[in-house]
């Protein structure tokens, strides 16, 4: 195996976590509404919510993402004057999100990223989500935007893992082969299959022991390493 050089993490159940904050939902539903100039709350998120169905049958059958303005146009809210909804569309599917929680770092994150980055090491995040501003807005406003030499978000590229097309994107982000780079995720499906697909020199599962135990490791899938705590990563073998 060649020297390790650079590290990716998954976002979502990885890097970050979303926590039930029930204010904190009900003000981003309120907002959507508003944005959209509805009266009827509630009644406005569950047909957000039965309309992103199909969005996500097919995002997940095809391993694509759309736009924020994709989304909105051509699945969730169709009716919506085009115009409009290009000025609204970032602020929507960004609210749309906080309708589902409230994410932090993982505990241990911060300094899994400073230890990793102390040591040399070039970091990218490779996630599959919705929405286009709200990770660069994140990485800026809490100061971690100079840790990063690569993000690649489904929401942008339009491809979602476990296509290897994404991975091939970070890694050229990075300036390194694959089997020179690690992945952290969470995902044995998603996550794993597609960087062994391509080549990506390591996996690191990052998953509670309970979840663990509900799940079936293959050769496909199978990781290279498992940590139950954030903070195990920084003593790995492979990162020293």
């Amino acid at each position: 195996m060649k020297k390790i050089k650079g590290v990716f993490f998954d976002l979502g159940g990885t890097l970050r976590i979303c926590d039930k904050a029930p204010e904190h939902q009900e003000q981003a539903k309120k907002r959507m509404a508003e944005l959209v100039g509805r009266e009827d709350v509630q009644p406005f998120i569950d047909m957000v919510e039965e309309r992103y169905l199909p969005y996500r049958d097919w995002a997940l059958s095809e391993n694509k993402e759309a736009g924020d303005f994709e989304l909105w146009h051509k699945w969730l809210l169709p009716e919506m004057d085009p115009a409009a909804l290009a000025r609204i569309c970032h602020e929507l599917t960004f609210q749309y999100r906080q309708v589902k929680g409230k994410r932090r770092v993982v505990e241990g994150g911060l300094q899994v990223i400073r230890g990793l980055y102390g040591r040399g090491y070039r970091l990218g995040i490779i996630s599959n989500l919705i929405g286009e501003n709200e990770i660069p807005d994140w990485l800026r406003e809490d100061g971690l935007a100079q840790y990063f030499d690569a993000v690649i978000l489904s929401s942008v590229c339009h491809i979602r893992k476990p296509d290897p097309e994404i991975y091939r994107m970070g890694c050229a982000e990075l300036g390194l082969p694959p089997d020179e780079c690690v992945s952290v995720a969470d995902n044995l499906g998603r996550d794993i299959t597609g960087a062994k697909a391509v080549g990506i020199g390591a996996n690191i599962l990052f998953i509670s022991p309970e979840k663990l135990a509900k799940k079936a490791i293959t050769d496909e899938n199978r990781p290279d390493y498992i940590v139950h705590a954030f903070s195990d990563i920084l003593g790995l073998p492979i990162l020293q």
